[in-house]
């Protein structure tokens, strides 16, 4: 293998681990910040905290599927680049261009649905909404 396609290969493997890791950050702080939100709605005892606990969720679903999408696509080039004719790498030296892989990938709806973040957030944005609906209910009968 050619000693440019080798660097190349290594610049695209370090965004794809850069990606990676922006996608495990965003699930640790969604859940960090929807378990604070929690914990100060119960100290204050208003439902009213509970429904601020769907924003982060939501914004970090979106971010984090964004970002798996993106790493997606440079997996996509990282097999392109290692496959290709060194004539190929030599016209478009360290390219780092995803868009022609863009229809290869799932978009970004459906990646949000994708066994690896869908599980994560689905649940938790349902949690939130059923928690969220069951404590107003309480507080209303209660009489608060």
């Amino acid at each position: 293998m050619h000693e440019n396609t080798v660097k190349h290969l290594e610049l695209i493997q370090a965004v794809i681990t850069r990606l990676a890791q922006n996608s495990f950050l965003y699930k640790g702080w969604s859940i960090t910040l929807v378990a604070a939100i929690y914990a100060l709605a119960a100290k204050e005892g208003n439902p009213k905290y509970l429904l601020d606990a769907l924003l982060p969720a939501i914004v970090f679903w979106g971010l984090d599927a964004y970002y798996l999408r993106q790493e997606r696509l440079y997996r996509r080039l990282y097999n392109a680049v290692r496959t290709a004719a060194q004539a190929d790498l030599d016209r478009n030296p360290f390219s780092m261009d995803t868009s022609p892989y863009r229809y290869q990938v799932d978009s970004w709806w459906r990646t949000c649905w994708s066994k690896t973040i869908g599980w994560l957030y689905g649940p938790m944005v349902l949690l939130i909404v059923v928690v969220t609906i069951l404590a107003f209910a309480y507080s209303t009968t209660k009489g608060g």
